[in-house]
């Protein structure tokens, strides 16, 4: 652990992957208002194991184009109740690709779902504490960066003040939807995935219309959802079995739905959304957009 000085100015960037993400950790180290204001800034992405690969590749590109130093963390979770997820430092290659961090998560806390919410804190939240923690950042010593423009402010905590949680892309650097997508057109890169498909490939928050529209382009990303719903059903809690999606569905749900379903397919198409063309059987979320952004409640 490295000696820290609980004096210094500190700003963890939660960096989840996605464009505007991306573009809030681009806008904070560029800036030199913002960075005079610390002095030490970290910028930390947590895997799940279920990112999808163009994610990986995009924070890869993001952390050397523009010089973020980015710290990958993974969930290290320990099956002893009443003992926190600590993390371990990956890299892009040694990233985990397969699941077994998600897997670890579900062994002890069961499947996550619109009921049990706990994947975002033990997959991140609880990742990037604690390695903060390991390099002598105690909770409440340190601002949090999170990726949340000025067209989503909804979506900020209610809470933001007390975890000293920051909003760049809404107070100081502030963006729609619009010129995220501006900016990235300008670069020699950009996160190679459509909208709808966001960063983790089945995110059991998806709107119904999204999952049928994935399940049917690429099945394969719903394997491992299927593998846990069928081995790891009954872990966690011991209630009754579980499942990952809306309505208490499974895989083999929207695998069937998918087949014999006449359904207009998602697209990045935002008129898409507008409120006379949404269908709440079709389209209600819980709460996923393009990535999945961190909360920083208190620890479990």
């Amino acid at each position: 652990m490295s000696a820290a000085n609980d004096n210094e100015r500190r700003l963890c960037i939660s960096f989840s992957g996605g464009e505007t993400s991306a573009l809030m950790a681009h806008r904070i180290v560029t800036s030199n208002s913002m960075r005079a204001e610390y002095d030490d800034v970290r910028c930390v992405f947590a895997n799940t194991g279920q990112e999808n690969e163009q994610t990986l590749e995009f924070v890869e590109r993001c952390d050397k184009s523009f010089g973020l130093n980015v710290v990958w963390v993974e969930a290290d979770v320990s099956p002893i109740h009443g003992d926190g997820t600590r993390h371990t430092v990956v890299d892009f290659v040694g990233a985990d690709r397969t699941g077994a961090v998600f897997e670890s998560v579900i062994d002890k806390y069961g499947i996550p779902n619109q009921d049990y919410p706990h994947c975002t804190r033990e997959l991140k939240g609880n990742p990037i504490r604690s390695y903060l923690r390991n390099i002598g950042w105690q909770i409440g010593t340190y601002d949090t960066a999170i990726g949340i423009r000025t067209d989503e402010i909804d979506r900020i905590s209610a809470t933001a003040k007390e975890q000293r949680l920051l909003y760049p892309l809404v107070s100081r650097f502030p963006h729609t939807k619009p010129m995220v997508n501006a900016f990235w057109e300008k670069q020699p890169f950009r996160l190679e995935l459509k909208g709808y498909q966001g960063n983790c490939k089945w995110c059991w928050k998806k709107s119904l219309r999204k999952h049928l529209t994935i399940i049917t382009e690429t099945p394969e990303a719903y394997d491992f959802p299927e593998r846990m719903e069928r081995d790891k059903a009954e872990c966690g809690a011991g209630d009754a079995r579980r499942v990952f999606f809306r309505g208490h569905r499974g895989v083999a749900d929207l695998r069937r739905l998918a087949a014999t379903t006449k359904f207009t397919p998602a697209s990045d198409d935002a008129r898409q959304y507008q409120p006379g063309l949404f269908d709440f059987d079709m389209d209600a979320a819980s709460g996923c957009e393009e990535t999945c952004e961190v909360e920083f409640g208190e620890a479990a």
